[in-house]
């Protein structure tokens, strides 16, 4: 039996490979799953840039699906060859961030993120799963791969910006960028009871998969601010709370003069390659004093939380599916990468089979 596996890795900033490495064994509280499927992230493409700092040879990827090939001997619950999804952040369920409930910050900021920030990602024939018992998420027979390698990221992020945007029912909410992650909040924000659904996007074939998620208008910054063109659509009001999802100084602005007096920012875009850095408009927050709330957040992990978002798959309550814009082999996984990296062909997510 082989004792190598395949894994894609950036070599060195600017640079990846498919290289050859061991297979990894589990430790005590760990697990070792097969990979079946995978999505590119456009994280990675940021990884891969120099956002984050990582060392050279290390495998990317944090959305991976597939099925238990070890399991460490203080694992339960779990049986080899069962299928499991497993989330980007892999919180330990023990230290006191995770106690306090912030568990996407892990041992500290942003330490929920294992994958590639801190050890090798999943993208990659076998990958490594920590804390096991809390991470691994049975997939039903009757969701797919496909289905369920969203819920390791996308869906949870998104959701998280709709989460964390407290949404009541009936509000009016913008959804600034409509990436994989935001058409991931815009179905949330429905989820969750908006009366309004305001995308900011100006690509077509994104536009028109923020309308089939639910948004009920459109705004293209090509034809004018979008801010001022929400505050048209909302009477001069603007929204009760409005959700980033680029990461872009000009968007986080956008969403802090769009909201009204008393609502809500959540910020869920990745700002770790900015051209300028991130100012807060103090003259959009009425001197400091007009109550408008700022929330941000890294993508929740951990068992329950995927287990939930398993459910809206299996019942039909959501199909995030209609994202999958290009599928690919694993032996096509650089040109995949580069596709991503370069928004090649309307791209929106690549999907890699290891089957």
């Amino acid at each position: 039996m082989a004792d190598t596996m395949r894994a894609f890795v950036m070599t060195e900033v600017g640079k990846t490979a498919v290289v050859d490495k061991s297979i990894p064994t589990p430790g005590p509280e760990e697990a070792v799953v097969r990979t079946t499927a995978s999505l590119i992230c456009t994280s990675d493409v940021h990884t891969v840039r120099g956002a984050l700092p990582v060392e050279n040879g290390r495998t990317l990827g944090h959305e991976s699906v597939g099925v238990v090939h070890a399991l460490g001997s203080a694992v339960s619950g779990f049986t080899e060859g069962q299928r499991v999804a497993v989330n980007a952040v892999t919180p330990c369920f023990r230290c006191d961030y995770c106690q306090r409930g912030f568990t996407s910050q892990c041992g500290g900021a942003l330490g929920g993120y294992r994958y590639t920030a801190q050890m090798d990602g999943n993208m990659a024939e076998y990958f490594i799963v920590p804390a096991a018992t809390a991470n691994l998420t049975p997939i039903p027979d009757d969701v797919t791969d496909e289905q369920a390698v969203y819920t390791c990221d996308m869906l949870s992020t998104g959701f998280m910006g709709a989460e964390h945007a407290r949404i009541q029912f009936g509000e009016t909410v913008a959804v600034f960028a409509q990436g994989p992650v935001g058409l991931c909040a815009t179905i949330g924000a429905n989820l969750l009871g908006a009366g309004r659904v305001i995308a900011v996007e100006s690509r077509p074939e994104r536009q028109a998969l923020a309308r089939k998620f639910g948004a009920d208008d459109v705004v293209d910054f090509r034809g004018g601010d979008p801010v001022e063109q929400i505050m048209e659509l909302t009477g001069g009001e603007g929204v009760d709370a409005a959700i980033e999802a680029f990461g872009f100084p000009a968007t986080f602005e956008g969403c802090v003069r769009a909201t009204k007096a008393g609502g809500r920012i959540s910020n869920i875009g990745y700002h770790g390659e900015n051209p300028a850095p991130l100012q807060l408009p103090l003259d959009a927050i009425g001197l400091g004093m007009n109550d408008k709330a700022i929330h941000t957040g890294l993508c929740p992990g951990g068992s329950e939380r995927m287990g939930r978002l398993i459910r809206l798959l299996q019942t039909g309550r959501i199909d995030p599916t209609p994202m999958t814009t290009h599928r690919f082999a694993f032996d096509d996984v650089e040109r995949a990468f580069q596709m991503m990296a370069d928004k090649e062909d309307g791209i929106i997510k690549p999907l890699i089979s290891f089957t």
